[in-house]
This record gives structure tokens, C-alpha cells and sequence, in this order.
């Protein structure tokens, strides 16, 4: 049930991701065209001198902040189902740890029944032998 559950919080996060990934996508192809067409303008001579395209900086603080906002949701999803993984190590490691106890429990009690039922067959033997020598007697 709680796996079912688990798997349709995916999916649904899966949907909700899907939109920032095509909005990242469309942002980093923007980016890619407004470098190429950086790239195609003349070049300038001096490094210093050369002036910013505010377009192209603020298409690359526009990716930045889509992908952070994509990366910030993937990484909390990621810290959650590793901390319930670790919760379900532990818990399966109690639990092994209590079905260990549990059989040294039962495999001590069928020892002890297998001892019993031997004391109580060697007494009927040896009341029937009893009882037999009474008869041929």
C-alpha cells in the first residue's frame, strides 16, 4: 500500500518535473541562440572594452535559476527517499534481527519437545516390558 502510494507521488512529481524540464529546455536552447549570435557578431579587440549583452545575461540567470529551482526539487526528492530507505534498512535489520530470536526460540522448544517425547517413549517401553513379564509369569 505504502509502495502504491510511493509510485504515484513519482508519477505525479514525474508530471511536475517534466513541465521545469521543458521550461529549462527552452531556456538553455534561448541561451545557445543568443550565444551563437554573440558569437557571429564582429570581434572586439580588447577584453575589457567589450560590452555585456544584458540579453544573453539575463537568458543565463534565467537558466540558472530554472535549473536550480528543477536540481533544488530533484535533490530533495533524492534526501527523502534516502532517509526512508535508511528508516527501511533499519527497520528490515529489527526485524531479521527478531525472526533470528524468534527461531532459536522455537528450534530450543523442539529440542526440548523431541527430549520429552523420548523420555515419555522409553518410559512406556519399559512399562510394556514390565507389563509383559508380569504376563509370562
Amino acid at each position: 500500500m505504502n509502495a502504491h502510494n510511493r509510485a504515484e507521488e513519482i508519477e505525479e512529481t514525474v508530471d511536475v518535473d517534466s513541465a521545469a524540464v521543458s521550461q529549462v529546455e527552452d531556456g538553455i536552447r534561448e541561451f545557445v541562440r543568443n550565444d551563437i549570435a554573440y558569437l557571429r557578431r564582429p570581434p572586439i579587440q580588447s577584453p575589457e572594452t567589450a560590452p555585456v549583452d544584458p540579453n544573453a545575461e539575463a537568458t543565463a540567470n534565467n537558466v540558472n535559476s530554472l535549473i536550480q529551482r528543477v536540481a533544488g526539487t530533484s535533490l530533495g526528492e533524492i534526501e527523502k527517499l534516502i532517509s526512508e530507505l535508511e528508516s527501511l534498512r533499519d527497520l528490515l535489520h529489527a526485524e531479521g534481527q527478531r525472526v533470528q530470536r524468534e527461531i532459536s526460540g522455537y528450534a530450543q522448544l523442539s529440542q526440548a519437545a523431541m527430549k520429552s517425547t523420548r523420555m515419555i517413549a522409553d518410559n512406556v517401553n519399559q512399562w510394556k516390558r514390565a507389563a509383559d513379564g508380569l504376563r509370562n509369569s
